[in-house]
């Protein structure tokens, strides 16, 4: 039976003609209505399709127990704190009567549920608000919820997931509900710096102080689609303003535009993707993968040895390691591709022009082609939460053999459409301090940080001038010189500048064998220095912009050949070649202590 005939049938009286009404029997709370689409449709139908509207694609609100039913792995959760004393500060009239209500209505003691649970089989603090019980709002026992459940997970060194869903601060608490947004922070504030995470995810609503405080302070925020996210609310704002509201203000994609969450999860993916992020930080895996590194290098000297190793002459190393893959793999295939990348390495010459050709072909592969390639289970992270999120800028984390990466690209796109969407690979400065954001965020759970290049150079429009694109590229450089992670560089097409040295003060820097790193284009150069752009061809000589010129600069350690043509279907020879090295780095750099890898990273930049 279609639904949108569920409330009302109208027939025709065989006799009169006339049309009249006819309510079919339906069983109380068999039906609701879609409040977006005016659907009538069946409870029970909307309960299995996740709370979903199956018209219109809606999103109901999940009440907190049935949330941790479709979260949680089954018979994991231990429920803190179900019953808290009774809270009225202000001694507000009605206000216990009225808890006692929604107590007895919701079969809640307050406005959240709080616990721990597995995700997925990892372990994790779990909190969720129900807006059921006066719009979520918090008052004392909402905060002091969420405080003794996060102290406990710093407590037992456990990630945070807190569901956030709230009108705000509770109006019938006053001062007292407002410092709550100070306590809780508080708490949130002592467990990142033990170094653990907490994810946070947005639904509908997330307003007011909730919104100021603890739902936006996640290591990675999430929310789901079309959730309106604000600290006031649109009728505030259009009351203040006396203005109409754009259509999709506050919404998620409107904060995801905007740089202030990273990604939006439709609510079927919600357990998957926590479930993912949550083992990537998981301590337990990191620490049984540090061990296996320990075992295989264990003095200083073998330490030193194997990342210099690494930097000996281009053609040992990669004769070393697609022979090396070769005994591993049992396959004559790669013996022969070392002949092919030798011969063609030792023989064929370019001029610094071709190089430069070659680095910007449309044929040549951008960064996202790389990922599948290198990397697993890469989850894509968005926005600087300050302004915007740079499409020029992709960044995230993914597995590298088995091991947690924080990953960061410059992309041009592939195409005019996506050429224009990613502004040709030039970075604005949101784009730099998303980039920063995440090598912070590597920083504070100790994964190494793999980034690959390829600009023509820094974004100089009006715009990024008045958002700051000097301090952001500065900021970068001053950060990542002291970033107490490995952080690996890879020039994969064009160095451009300053935009492009912002993602390399590295420990190493590696080129590809046709890319280019440079001080500016050879146009630019030719121009400022020859008053003459057309002598571009010349400039490209004299700049020593190719990775063998580099190399014997002392400005890169390695060159990654690459098969000819190099392009999108012929990639896979050059990515095993860089796979295989990347494994060789990490294994060396992921062993250092902070203060050796600091100094090494130091007088690399300080000896150029």
């Amino acid at each position: 039976m279609k639904l949108r005939y569920a409330f009302k049938r109208t027939i025709a009286s065989s006799q009169t003609g006339e049309e009249r009404q006819i309510k079919p029997e339906v069983p109380d709370g068999m039906l609701k209505k879609c409040n977006a689409c005016k659907a009538a449709v069946f409870v029970d139908e909307v309960k299995k399709n996740d709370y979903i509207c199956p018209h219109c694609g809606n999103y109901f609100r999940v009440h907190a127990r049935r949330r941790i039913e479709m979260i949680v792995d089954e018979g994991t959760f231990e429920e803190w704190d179900k019953v808290m004393p009774a809270s009225n500060p202000l001694s507000y009239k009605g206000y216990e009567d009225k808890l006692k209500k929604l107590q007895e209505k919701t079969g809640l003691n307050e406005a959240i549920v709080t616990g721990k649970g597995k995700i997925g089989g990892t372990e994790a603090v779990l909190g969720v608000c129900d807006s059921r019980f006066l719009m979520a709002s918090m008052g004392e026992n909402v905060g002091e919820k969420i405080a003794r459940a996060v102290e406990k997970a710093t407590e037992e060194r456990l990630p945070v997931v807190l569901f956030a869903c709230s009108g705000g601060a509770r109006m019938q608490e006053g001062i007292v509900s407002l410092m709550q947004m100070a306590k809780t922070s508080a708490a949130l504030k002592r467990h990142s710096d033990a170094g653990l995470l907490y994810v946070s995810v947005l639904t509908n609503p997330t307003t007011g102080g909730v919104t100021a405080s603890f739902a936006m302070l996640g290591d990675i925020i999430l929310a789901e689609p079309n959730a309106l996210i604000g600290f006031a609310g649109p009728r505030v704002i259009e009351q203040t303003i006396r203005q109409k509201l754009p259509k999709g203000f506050q919404r998620s994609e409107f904060l995801l535009e905007h740089g202030f969450i990273d990604r939006i999860v439709e609510r079927k993916d919600m357990k998957g993707i926590l479930a993912r992020i949550l083992n990537m930080h998981c301590e337990v895996s990191l620490k049984s993968e540090d061990n296996e590194l320990g075992k295989q290098v264990n003095t200083t000297e073998s330490i030193e040895n194997s990342i210099e190793d690494q930097v000996e002459n281009v053609q040992e190393t990669v004769v070393g390691n697609i022979a090396g893959n070769a005994v591993d793999n049992g396959t004559e295939t790669w013996k022969k591709q070392v002949g092919s990348f030798e011969k063609k390495q030792i023989n064929e010459t370019k001029s610094a022009w071709e190089h430069v050709q070659l680095a910007r072909s449309k044929e040549r592969p951008t960064g996202k082609d790389y990922i599948p390639c290198l990397f697993d289970h890469f989850t894509e992270l968005h926005g600087d939460r300050l302004f915007g999120d740079d499409p020029a800028m992709i960044g995230g984390i993914a597995y590298f053999n088995k091991r947690p990466v924080t990953v960061i690209i410059q992309e041009k796109g592939n195409g005019t459409k996506e050429n224009i969407a990613h502004n040709f690979g030039m970075v604005s400065p949101e784009g730099y301090r998303k980039s920063l954001r995440l090598m912070k965020q590597a920083e504070k759970f100790k994964r190494p940080v793999i980034c690959l290049v390829d600009t023509p150079g820094a974004f100089c429009g009006v715009e990024a001038e008045e958002r700051g694109q000097g301090e952001a590229i500065a900021r970068n450089l001053f950060e990542m010189s002291g970033l107490k992670v490995p952080v690996l560089s890879i020039v994969i097409g064009e160095g451009g500048s300053g935009g492009a040295l912002a993602l390399a003060v590295g420990d190493e820097v590696w080129m590809l064998e046709n890319s280019i790193y440079s001080i500016l284009s050879p146009e630019g150069f030719a121009s400022i220095l020859w008053k003459d752009s057309s002598k571009a061809k010349e400039a490209a000589q004299v700049m020593k912009l190719t990775a063998k010129d580099l190399k014997a600069l002392g400005i890169v350690e390695q060159i990654i050949p690459e098969k000819m043509p190099f392009t999108r279907e012929n990639m896979a020879d050059t990515m095993n070649i860089l796979k295989e090295r990347i494994h060789n780095f990490l294994k060396s750099y992921t062993i250092l202590d902070s203060e050796k890898l600091l100094n090494k990273r130091y007088n690399r930049y300080r000896n150029l």
